[in-house]
C-alpha cells in the first residue's frame, strides 16, 4: 500500500460520449498519477510526498483550472464527515481508467443479463436441499463496475462514517472553549479539508474494489440493496480466466456464493444491525492524537494545505488499545467468519455434487480471500476492518461439523439469537462446541406464548383462577404476579440446570 494513504491527486478524467478508455498520458493524471497500481497517493516522478507538487506541477492550463476547481470543493464543503460527493465522483473516474491488466468498464449487455439470472435462479434451487434458510432474492441483477459503485456507496457510508465523525469532532475540541469561537474558520476549514480527504481516500478504495468484486456481498457484508442479488459479469469473467475451468461453471458457483449469502442476510434480521453496530462501537474508541493535533492547529497555514495532509499520514487518528476496543474488533472479525464460513460449507455441499470444479473454485476463493488487496488494506488503515475474515477455514470447518452432528435444522438454528453463535473460543475448539449439550428452548417458548395468550385474554385468566388466588392446575405452586415472570422463573432454573 501507499505511503499516503490520505494523499490528494487529481483523478483521471472520465471517458465522454461512450469513449471507452481514451486517457492522457499517465505523466498528465493516468495510472501513475492514481491509478489502481497506486490508488492512494503520488509516486516517484508524480509530485514526490509533496500532493499539491504533483497536483500542479505538469498540468496545461485546462488541468490546471480543474485542479483548483477540486481544491475549492475541498474547502467549500458543509456537510457530514465525509465528503461523500467527491468520494462517489472518484470512484466513478477510477473505475473508468480500468484495472492493472488493461480490462475496462463496460455496460451490461441483454445476454449477459439472461445468463446471471439464470445463474442465481439455479443456484437457489440448488440451495433449498442444503439450508433451512429461504430463499431471500426478490430480484437479481447483473452490474457494471460502475453500477456496483452506485449501489454500494450507501452502505460503505454507514460503515465510514462513525469513524470519520469521531475525527472530525476530535479536530474542534483541541482548543481551549475562548479561542474555539476565533478559530472558528480555521477549524471549519480542518473539517472541510478532512471531509475531502476521506472522501478522496474512500472514492479510490471503492473505485480499485469494485474492480475485484464479484456480486454485492463477497466481503462479507450486505453491501447492495436488500433482497437484490447480483453478480458482475465482467469480474466474473476476469475471475475465472485462468482457472481451466468452463465459464458457466465459475458463473455458476459465484451465482451460489451470492444467493447464500443473501438468504443469510434476508432471514436473520439481526445480522445487519450486529456488523455494523461493531462497527460504531469500534468508532465509539477511535483516539485521538490530541498533543499533535494541537501543534498542527498552532501551525496551519492554510495557504499550505498539504500540512493537515502530512499529520494524518504520521499517525494522528489511531483505535485505542483497550480491551472495549479489542473486544469490538473481535467481535466484527468472529461475526464476518461465522458468515463467511457459513457460506462456504454451504455452497460446497451443494456444488460438489454437481460441479466437477467445486473444489478448485473453493480453493481459489479461499486465496483470494486471504491475500486481499490495496482496498481491503485502505479500509484496514482508515477504519481498522479486516474486510477478509482471517479465520475462514477454521469456520467452515465448524459450520460442516454442526451439520454431521445436528443436522441443517439443528445448524441454522444457531441463527435465531446472536448469543448462540459460535464465539473466537469456539473457532480455536470447534468440537467442544459441536458436541457440547445443546440448549433446549422449546418449553420456554411454549410457557411465553401461553403468557402471551393469557395477557391477551384476562377473562379467561380469571375463570381459570381460584378463590385463593392460584392457577387451577397448580395450587401448590407459589402465586406469581404473572405468566410471564413465572416462565423468566423456570427459564432461569433451566438455564442454571443446564
Amino acid at each position: 500500500m501507499s505511503d499516503t494513504p490520505f494523499g490528494f491527486g487529481l483523478p483521471p478524467e472520465e471517458p465522454e460520449n461512450g469513449d471507452e478508455g481514451k486517457k492522457k498520458d499517465p505523466t498528465e493524471g493516468g495510472q501513475g498519477a492514481g491509478g489502481p497500481a497506486n490508488p492512494f497517493g503520488f509516486g516517484p516522478g508524480a509530485g514526490g510526498d509533496n500532493p499539491f507538487a504533483a497536483m500542479f506541477g505538469a498540468m496545461n492550463p485546462n488541468d490546471l483550472g480543474a485542479a483548483f476547481q477540486q481544491l475549492g470543493q475541498m474547502l467549500s464543503y458543509e456537510g457530514g464527515p465525509v465528503n461523500w460527493d467527491m468520494a462517489k465522483q472518484i470512484a466513478r473516474q477510477t473505475v473508468s481508467q480500468g484495472t492493472p491488466d488493461g480490462t475496462k468498464d463496460a455496460s451490461v449487455g441483454p445476454s449477459e443479463r439472461t445468463a446471471v439470472d439464470e445463474a442465481l435462479r439455479l443456484a437457489d434451487l440448488w440451495l433449498d436441499g442444503v439450508t433451512s434458510l429461504p430463499s431471500g432474492s426478490v430480484s437479481t441483477v447483473a452490474w457494471s463496475r460502475a453500477e456496483w459503485v452506485e449501489a454500494s456507496l450507501p452502505a460503505w457510508k454507514q460503515l465510514v462514517d462513525p469513524v470519520a465523525e469521531r475525527v472530525g469532532l476530535a479536530m474542534g475540541d483541541v482548543l481551549p472553549e475562548e479561542m474555539q469561537a476565533m478559530a472558528g474558520p480555521l477549524i471549519g476549514m480542518m473539517r472541510s479539508m478532512g471531509g475531502a480527504m476521506f472522501g478522496q481516500q474512500i472514492g479510490q478504495a471503492v473505485g480499485v474494489l469494485a474492480g475485484e468484486v464479484v456480486g454485492s456481498t463477497d466481503i462479507g457484508l450486505p453491501l447492495g440493496p436488500a433482497g437484490k442479488a447480483a453478480l458482475l459479469p465482467l469480474n466474473v469473467e476476469q475471475f475465472g480466466k485462468d482457472l481451466s475451468v468452463p465459464q458457466d461453471e465459475v458463473r455458476l458457483y459465484l451465482a451460489l456464493r451470492e444467493s447464500a449469502h443473501q438468504r443469510l442476510f434476508a432471514h436473520v434480521p439481526w445480522l445487519r444491525s450486529h456488523l455494523f453496530g461493531a462497527v460504531e462501537a469500534y468508532a465509539r474508541g477511535i483516539k485521538v492524537d490530541t498533543s499533535k493535533l494541537e501543534d498542527v492547529v498552532g501551525q496551519f497555514d492554510p495557504s499550505q494545505p498539504e500540512q493537515l495532509q502530512d499529520a494524518l499520514q504520521q499517525g494522528m487518528f489511531q483505535p485505542e488499545d483497550t480491551p472495549e476496543q479489542k473486544a469490538s474488533l473481535a467481535r466484527l472479525e468472529t461475526a464476518l467468519a461465522l458468515v463467511e464460513g457459513w457460506v462456504d460449507a454451504v455452497v460446497h455441499e451443494a456444488a460438489k455434487s454437481r460441479l466437477t470444479s467445486a473444489d478448485a473454485l473453493r480453493e481459489t476463493l479461499r486465496r483470494r480471500r486471504a491475500s486481499g488487496g490495496p482496498a481491503e488494506q485502505t479500509f484496514a488503515t482508515l477504519i481498522g476492518l479486516q474486510l477478509r475474515p482471517r479465520r475462514l477455514r477454521d469456520a467452515s470447518r465448524l459450520w460442516a461439523s454442526l451439520t454431521d452432528a445436528r443436522g441443517v435444522d439443528g445448524r441454522d438454528g444457531l441463527w435465531e439469537h446472536p448469543d448462540m453463535l459460535p464465539t473466537a473460543q469456539d473457532l480455536d475448539d470447534p468440537d467442544g462446541f459441536v458436541h457440547h449439550e445443546q440448549l433446549d428452548f422449546s418449553e420456554l417458548d411454549k410457557m411465553l406464548g401461553e403468557a402471551a395468550k393469557s395477557s391477551q385474554n384476562p377473562a379467561a385468566e380469571a375463570k381459570d383462577t381460584g378463590e385463593d388466588g392460584s392457577t387451577g392446575p397448580g395450587k401448590d405452586e407459589p402465586k406469581t404476579d404473572g405468566g410471564g415472570d413465572g416462565g423468566a422463573d423456570d427459564a432461569g432454573k433451566g438455564d442454571g440446570d443446564r
